[in-house]
């Protein structure tokens, strides 16, 4: 009996405990959803959004105010870094043969060297037949000249009696026959020296140790990584006359070029320009690689300045820049724009004087949801 009764109360507890439990009259919230966090960045029916100011802070958002100004008409033009013949230099092997370590071993890409430091040398080397006949022609020689010094010798003891002029002959045929035997030695046992054209850094290498290269092949490749040049390609031949000033654009840098020049022929179907540029920036560079050249034009434009990095894309895929309208509150406007520097382009139309354009995070800004 007293364990049915236990029983009992243990089921009747759980009962209890598992029953809903029903809040009085006036304090239910029927159907409605969980409340939202109003205070949270998030974005509106109008597609602007409600940041607050700790997550500004928080993200690092940076505005500036605009204004409109004449800017130079830019155009984009696809080029490539190129080496400054005054600064740069190719070394070639000058004959056929193997290579050998120079005194510092052989360099290393990126090492840096002086201008006519041995790199390397190249020992010459032939066919079996004509090494043969090089090695006899010097036993030759040599056989010939012991006779030489010989004769010589005899007709030096014998000075008081032998003409002086039969003396000098025989000292001139012994001159000649060494003078032959150094330079046959010399072609056999020939070693050019590969030299640094100029001070710089290892571009590119292909040596190494036993290799055999052939006359005119290229072996170093040295440039000076400050003073590059950068050739650019116009379809368009006005271009080339009228041409203010250009830029180039490495990473968030702004890299001024000197224009020095364009081609009088056509390489397919485009004008070569060139450029100049110095700075440390242009050491991030390697020479061979595509970059986009800005030009300015002495022509001037209506526009607003603003930086390549505040456009973005909407849902659209519109370009469009991020604008602070209020202390907490950001409206997306979309643009048209021209570039103008690789790093700022000009708005012409969409923004006004005033209005305050989002530089620094505008990409976490275009993200909230």
């Amino acid at each position: 009996m007293k364990a049915n009764f236990l029983i009992s109360a243990v089921c009747l507890a759980l009962l209890s405990l598992t029953s809903p439990a029903w809040a009085g009259e006036g304090h239910d919230h029927g159907e409605e959803a969980p409340a939202t966090n109003s205070n949270g960045p998030q974005r509106l029916p109008d597609g602007s959004v409600f940041l607050p100011k700790p997550a500004q802070r928080q993200i690092g958002v940076r505005t500036l105010p605009l204004e409109t100004a004449e800017l130079p008409r830019s155009l984009e033009l696809a080029g490539k870094v190129v080496m400054d013949p005054n600064a740069g230099g190719k070394v070639q092997a000058v004959l056929a043969g193997r290579l050998e370590a120079g005194p510092r071993g052989f360099p290393s890409i990126g090492q840096a060297v002086k201008k006519g430091e041995v790199l390397a040398y190249v020992v010459a080397t032939g066919d079996v037949l004509e090494r043969a006949n090089q090695a006899a022609q010097l036993a030759q020689l040599r056989a010939a000249k012991q006779l030489a010094d010989q004769r010589l010798g005899r007709l030096r003891e014998l000075s008081d009696t032998v003409p002086r002029k039969d003396i000098e002959a025989a000292a001139s045929e012994a001159a000649s026959l060494a003078a032959q035997i150094a330079a046959l030695n010399s072609g056999v046992n020939a070693r050019d020296a590969l030299l640094a054209p100029v001070s710089g850094v290892i571009a590119s290498t292909n040596a190494v140790a036993g290799q055999v290269v052939d006359a005119r092949e290229l072996v170093f490749e040295v440039v000076d990584p400050s003073r590059l040049r950068i050739e650019a390609l116009a379809y368009n031949l006005n271009q080339a006359a009228d041409v203010a000033g250009a830029t180039l654009a490495v990473g968030s840098e702004r890299v001024p070029l000197t224009f020095i020049g364009a081609a009088r022929s056509l390489r397919e179907q485009a004008l070569p320009m060139l450029f100049q540029g110095e700075g440390s920036a242009l050491s991030r560079l390697a020479v061979g690689q595509p970059v986009k050249v800005f030009v300015q034009t002495a022509s001037r434009t209506q526009g607003i300045r603003v930086p390549a990095a505040s456009l973005m894309k909407n849902a659209a895929n519109q370009s469009v820049v991020w604008i602070k309208t209020a202390p907490e509150h950001f409206e997306p406007r979309p643009v048209t724009f021209v570039a103008l520097d690789g790093v700022s382009v000009a708005v012409t139309s969409g923004l006004q004087d005033g209005d305050r354009v989002v530089t620094q995070a505008a990409t976490l800004i275009n993200q909230i949801r």
